[in-house]
């Protein structure tokens, strides 16, 4: 029997103690899959290879973020993507979650505890502050943003 391809292109990611593999399979016309495989020490110097094999992580890490924020699993997640892309497009959004998604990864496996998401729930909400000026402060705050201001008229 043979496998049915789903998706031409496909990544995968495997995580251990001492290296990281990852691997890219993508399928051509004719179902030939080609494999392009990395392994990465987790160590400071094989780390900083990472950012010269972002043709390996890169892509993989896109496509996670993409899955994350289509599923109704994590919608801590996808509401910090609509903020980001409110702000600042869907690509840059994607990358940050991409990025947000590999530091989640690495504080699993340094503290060896699991996905916790309500630390992620916490950072959405923005604390309400309050501020109390004078009168005389007021007017030099709105004159430092570029506001004339006027003696009133009897």
């Amino acid at each position: 029997m043979a496998l049915k391809i789903v998706y031409p292109i496909c990544c995968g990611i495997d995580v251990h103690k001492t290296f990281v593999v990852a691997c890219i399979a993508s399928s051509n016309s004719k179902g030939i899959t080609a494999y392009k495989r990395h392994r990465f020490s987790t160590f400071t110097k094989g780390l900083n290879g990472i950012s010269r094999a972002g043709c390996y992580i890169k892509p993989l890490l896109v496509q996670c973020a993409t899955a994350v924020i289509k599923s109704e699993k994590h919608p801590e997640i996808r509401n910090r993507y609509l903020q980001l892309k409110r702000r600042r497009g869907h690509k840059r959004a994607i990358i940050a979650i991409a990025r947000m998604l590999l530091t989640a990864i690495y504080h699993i496996l340094k503290t060896k505890e699991p996905y916790n998401p309500s630390l992620y729930k916490q950072s959405d909400v923005r604390p309400v502050v309050h501020h109390e000026f004078t009168i005389k402060e007021a007017i030099l705050l709105i004159q430092a943003q570029g506001y004339q201001i006027l003696a009133p008229t009897p």
